[in-house]
């Protein structure tokens, strides 16, 4: 099958995202993973002989944890003594064993709270014949979450929004949460031990770093309260912080408060820790259906980061220096993954994907043959009910002619009113809204180059 002059560009680049969503299904990645056969399960080579366990209970929290339970629950049914997950708002499924708790994301939420203290109960009550399934996936640093002793929702909260607006990255941001928390960086672990515990993880994280996804609640915290800090003080918060995180991290840096769980420590012997979904199979299935469709592809990246913006320039360099060098009648297909930041300089309403693309629109403006889409796998760009945008050459003088200025919204971080306003006039859809998609890898990037084929498809 090849790329026909039927079908638009638009919808050519939903069909690769579209591949890449399918190739990273959580409840697909978990069967994919696990079987059971004749009262053994196997996870990822690893043998667990289920008559050994008096009870199994499965907890997690994250994005794509719902359709990982389900998966669960089809495996091991009624062996499933006891189960909880805490999700993001309007990310359950229909299960009928493990119970589920929702909570917000990014910046955590009561009942996140109350979800993980009932996971940290679960696990206190494990003991040497419990097996204790654990299925994480991106989100749950926000949705896991209990304060460290002394430390309130609030304080935690904002120390979030202030790091998040900062323009740190997730691997900053979540140094910081470790060290204020009971259940990150192994604590999770420590609170089963003696169980044997398995954990199950979508990665959402660049180098899929076990510490960094969802800052490692059953993996080794190689960071220190001393790197925290560092954080809060390479952006500037030292003055801005609640006063009592400032006080407990200093008493962490002191050695007044016990550090998180390090490699080595016994209670990480009976931990194991398997990533079954990441950003690769989501790019190589990406990779797969554009060369399906006729396109010669190229992964330019699969840790793209730094400033949404400058991601954009950089990728935008690349694309421009594709379509120069390109024979006629070719047809090129650029790809990038990663997670981008953004810092927050204005008051508008946006997302990483959505800047991503407003800036991209800005880069490319007048050349032809030039199509992204830039979306965050799970569906959800920022605060927003995007998952991302689609631009072209024709997106950033098309708006300026109806009044639209993309680089005023762009220096507000208000891209998504502007993709609002510019679809509403023109009866496009550069605004992407898949809904939730159940999954979580970061986002993708994708860039048509098509000189001969080229519609108003923004």
């Amino acid at each position: 099958m090849t790329h026909t002059e039927g079908q638009t560009d638009s919808q050519t680049l939903v069909d690769i995202f579209n591949a890449a969503l399918a190739a990273v299904d959580p409840y697909n990645a978990v069967l994919k993973s696990t079987k059971v056969e004749s009262d053994q399960l196997y996870i990822a080579g690893a043998k667990y002989d289920l008559a050994a366990f008096d009870r199994i209970i499965v907890v997690g929290a994250g994005k794509a944890t719902a359709r990982m339970a389900l998966a669960i629950e089809s495996l091991l049914g009624r062996k499933i003594a006891a189960g909880l997950i805490v999700v993001k708002d309007g990310h359950k499924e229909p299960l009928s064993i493990i119970g589920q708790v929702e909570s917000s994301h990014p910046v955590p939420g009561e009942t996140g709270v109350a979800g993980t203290l009932r996971v940290l109960e679960m696990a206190h009550a494990a003991d040497e014949k419990t097996l204790f399934i654990c299925l994480i996936s991106g989100g749950a640093s926000a949705l896991l979450v209990a304060p460290a002793a002394g430390l309130t929702l609030q304080d935690k909260q904002e120390a979030t929004r202030l790091l998040l607006n900062a323009g740190a990255s997730i691997a900053e941001l979540n140094v910081v949460r470790k060290h204020l928390s009971m259940v990150k960086g192994g604590r999770l672990a420590q609170a089963a031990y003696p169980a044997q515990v398995v954990t199950l993880i979508v990665s959402d994280v660049i180098g899929d770093t076990l510490d960094v996804i969802a800052s490692g609640p059953t993996a080794p915290d190689d960071s220190t309260f001393a790197d925290a800090w560092v954080v809060i003080a390479k952006y500037g918060l030292q003055e801005k912080l609640p006063p009592r995180v400032t006080d407990y991290l200093q008493r962490g840096i002191a050695g007044q408060v016990a550090e998180n769980v390090k490699e080595h420590d016994p209670c990480l012997d009976k931990t194991r820790n398997v990533i079954i979904a990441s950003i690769h199979q989501a790019m190589a299935a990406a990779q797969e259906k554009s060369a399906q469709l006729g396109f010669v592809t190229k992964t330019i990246s699969e840790t793209l980061q730094g400033e949404a913006r400058e991601a954009a320039r950089f990728l935008a360099q690349a694309a421009r220096a594709e379509l120069a060098v390109m024979k006629p009648n070719e047809r090129r297909c650029l790809l990038c993954g990663g997670e981008t930041t953004v810092t927050v300089r204005g008051t508008g309403k946006g997302g990483r994907n959505q800047e991503f693309a407003l800036a991209f629109a800005l880069e490319i403006e007048g050349c032809q043959g030039m199509t992204l889409l830039s979306a965050g796998t799970d569906g959800t760009d920022g605060p927003t009910d995007a998952a991302g945008a689609m631009v072209d050459g024709r997106t950033a003088s098309w708006a300026r002619s109806l009044g639209i200025d993309p680089l005023s919204h762009l220096d507000n971080n208000d891209s998504y009113t502007f993709f609002q306003q510019f679809d509403a006039v023109t009866g496009t859809h550069s605004h992407f809204k898949t809904g939730a998609t159940g999954t979580n890898v970061m986002d993708i990037q994708i860039v048509l180059l098509n000189p001969n084929h080229f519609k108003k498809s923004s």
